[in-house]
């Protein structure tokens, strides 16, 4: 047992004032009166007279939490006012202890006490009974939701009645935002946690439901709606993957977390087509052979082919075939073993042909009657375009667990990567007249195509329709525009004499790249937490403090933009950081080794201080958040900055400061080298009469 000396420095309607102190015991047991209080009692002192009370080492993290928290009513609020009170039958004093345990919940040693009370039992049954007033409600699932996180508590030991009602929750179509934003947390806490209860919840929550979830204005609502989404994406099997969605984005611009969600759904749907994009065509696989015979027939109008001899048939479908473009046309599944794009490719192919018939036949046709060395092959178009579009949408990569790149155009098409197929398709064609190409140009005509497509998505089209207009728009005259002035722009910058400005220039410029850097630190940047559960809506920002002596970091809500530094609440003095980790060498990385992505590795930094005992773990947002602050602890610690951001800056910063140099020389041939120095006259025997001159 541990002594302390509790004195209630003032006791009025307001509540008290406590100062908690070590005493020598001799001195407390001659000034004081002894008071033992069970140890699952916290103490309040509401008089105005010092006691000495005996309390376990146990409780003195306790009562101190409670203190620096300013739990601070008619009197201290603890552990057993709590739970009498989210039992009382006062309405009032139920939401007030609810609303509080909600705050103290995420303590990790009042919410183990609170447990091992069956406290969060109360709140199953409040939750079960659902006859609670809506904040009363919002209060309690707030406070279960925080006591589950901490992992005391298995989810597995939750009620059928339970989830069924925390899912009614979400299901219903009138009820308080509070209560359903919690509630959709609650459910892919669930989901996440054990495979049992994600048979439960996607019985009980409907697809339909959850879209509607996503078409709100309340933004919080739509991104817990598609978190949930996502872990019931990324849960399910093969067979529950088939979901199709159209988004309707309001007016507002999509926060980082939305964008992110949005990128993993992008990405887990895409995905879906990878087996097919793996496997190889099998040609002795029945269905495979009547698809592969299928485009023959869609583009050919032959006559009977029963009454043929089958020499004859097997001729006519040779040539065929290779009308079609097939580089085997005897077997033209041997052109469809690489994998990938693998089956992929005749996917796309047989889409094509079914969903625009004419555009097809015009295709295969118009190319039939040219020249052998001047038409353009279709099927080995088709093979080379869709190995390109998967590439482009990464298809078959993991989702990044810090990526927010999405393509809108996906939200607005049902089977994107076959529509755009059938857009890109004929672009080939079109570029293929525009080149005047041949056989052997064809690698260069896919050149042009894979940079027609990347320029026009990163654009970032809303729809089908507009990414066609623009992918035509970029015609191959324009490609080669594009292609000259980033070619003369390379050119000037490698001539002798402006490589020499260069270097002279670089120094001050590299100056001001780091003053930027630490600017940016400044301002700081919300990152957001990994947890081995994989929750991400668990924001904290970080800064460093004007003088740059000190970084400040802390946890902040979703909507906060720019947080005070007085409101974070951790610091590490800028002298103290020992070392600056990147990828694999992180601490956070090395922790979850074999589960982390190439691109989490790429997004992820360290700092250690206090001798490498301790760091602080960062997943940056983007790759330029990481360029920025590995630059600027680098400039902390008197390192070099060497970021691929920095040197894209340095050339552009010294681009613009050649050319502002060299206005003058405008029109003006610049030599490689410079000129020869004239050889010295005959003799020195001339002279400038001056005096003639002023005359």
């Amino acid at each position: 047992m541990l002594h302390l000396y509790v004195c209630s420095l003032r006791c009025s309607s307001n509540g008290c004032i406590l100062r908690l102190t070590k005493a020598p015991v001799s001195l407390q047991r001659r000034a004081c009166v002894c008071v033992c209080v069970c140890v699952c009692v916290c103490v309040c002192v509401c008089v105005c007279v010092c006691v000495c009370v005996c309390v376990s080492a146990r409780y003195v993290g306790l009562l101190q939490f409670y203190y620096i928290m300013g739990i601070s009513t008619s009197s201290i609020l603890c552990l057993c006012d709590l739970y009498k009170g989210i039992q009382s039958s006062d309405s009032g004093v139920r939401c007030d202890s609810l609303k509080q345990l909600a705050c103290v919940s995420t303590d990790v040693t009042f919410a183990q006490e609170f447990i091992s009370r069956d406290g969060h039992s109360l709140l199953v049954k409040i939750v079960e009974d659902a006859d609670e007033a809506p904040l009363i409600m919002t209060h309690t699932l707030t406070g279960f939701m925080e006591l589950m996180d901490h992992g005391i508590v298995s989810w597995e030991n939750l009620s059928a009645v339970f989830i069924k009602k925390i899912a009614s929750f979400v299901n219903a179509k009138v009820l308080d935002a509070s209560i359903q934003q919690v509630s959709l947390a609650i459910l892919e806490s669930m989901v996440l946690s054990s495979s049992s209860l994600f048979q439960q919840v996607k019985q009980e929550v409907t697809l339909e439901r959850l879209l509607s979830h996503l078409q709100v204005t309340n933004q919080q609502i739509q991104t817990k709606a598609m978190a949930l989404l996502m872990a019931l994406l990324q849960t399910a099997g093969d067979a529950d993957r088939q979901v199709r969605m159209n988004i309707i984005h309001s007016s507002a611009s999509v926060g980082d977390e939305m964008a992110h969600y949005l990128y993993v759904l992008q990405s887990v749907t895409l995905n879906h087509l990878e087996p097919r994009m793996r496997m190889p065509l099998d040609s002795y696989n029945q269905d495979q052979r009547e698809i592969l015979h299928g485009l023959r027939q869609a583009a050919f109008e032959t006559e009977s082919e029963n009454s043929l001899s089958h020499e004859r048939r097997r001729s006519l479908c040779a040539k065929e075939f290779k009308k079609l473009g097939f580089s085997n046309n005897s077997n033209p599944g041997q052109d469809l073993l690489r994998a990938p794009p693998g089956l992929l490719a005749l996917d796309t192919m047989a889409y094509f042909a079914s969903r625009y018939p004419d555009a097809y036949s015009r295709f295969v046709l118009e190319n039939s009657s040219r020249e052998d060395k001047h038409e353009c092959p279709f099927a080995r178009s088709s093979i080379q375009l869709t190995l390109i579009l998967c590439e482009i949408l990464r298809i078959g990569e993991p989702p990044s667990e810090t990526g927010s790149n999405y393509h809108p155009i996906f939200f607005s098409q049902d089977r994107l990567l076959e529509e755009l197929f059938c857009v890109c398709i004929q672009l080939i064609n079109k570029t293929w007249k525009e080149m005047r190409a041949t056989q052997e140009d064809f690698d260069k005509v896919m050149q042009v195509v894979r940079e027609q497509i990347t320029r026009t998505l990163s654009s970032k089209p809303t729809s089908l329709e507009l990414f066609k207009n623009k992918v035509n728009a970029l015609n191959y005259s324009e490609i080669l525009k594009l292609r000259q002035t980033e070619r003369l722009h390379q050119e000037e910058t490698l001539a002798p004499p402006v490589l020499e400005l260069k270097e002279r220039l670089k120094p001050e410029l590299l100056e001001l790249i780091r003053q930027q850097r630490l600017n940016r630190l400044c301002q700081g940047t919300l990152f957001r937490k990994i947890s081995s559960r994989r929750r991400q809506d668990k924001l904290w920002y970080c800064r460093l403090s004007p003088n740059h002596k000190v970084l400040h970091f802390g946890d902040v809500e979703e909507d906060t933009e720019t947080p005070p530094i007085e409101s974070l609440q951790e610091k590490i003095p800028v002298a103290d950081i020992k070392a600056l980790l990147t990828g694999k060498d992180c601490p956070h990385m090395k922790e979850n080794k074999g589960k982390q992505t190439k691109e989490g590795l790429d997004l992820a930094f360290s700092i250690t201080y206090d001798v490498e005992e301790y760091s602080l773990n960062f997943i940056a947002s983007s790759r330029t958040d990481f360029c920025l602050w590995t630059d600027g602890l680098s400039v902390l610690l008197g390192r070099d900055m060497s970021s691929e951001c920095m040197r894209s800056e340095l050339d552009i910063l010294l681009s613009m400061e050649i050319k502002l140099r060299l206005l003058d020389l405008e029109n003006v041939p610049i030599p490689d080298c410079a000129p020869p120095v004239p050889k010295p006259p005959s003799n020195f025997n001339f002279c400038y009469d001056l005096s003639q001159a002023e005359q």
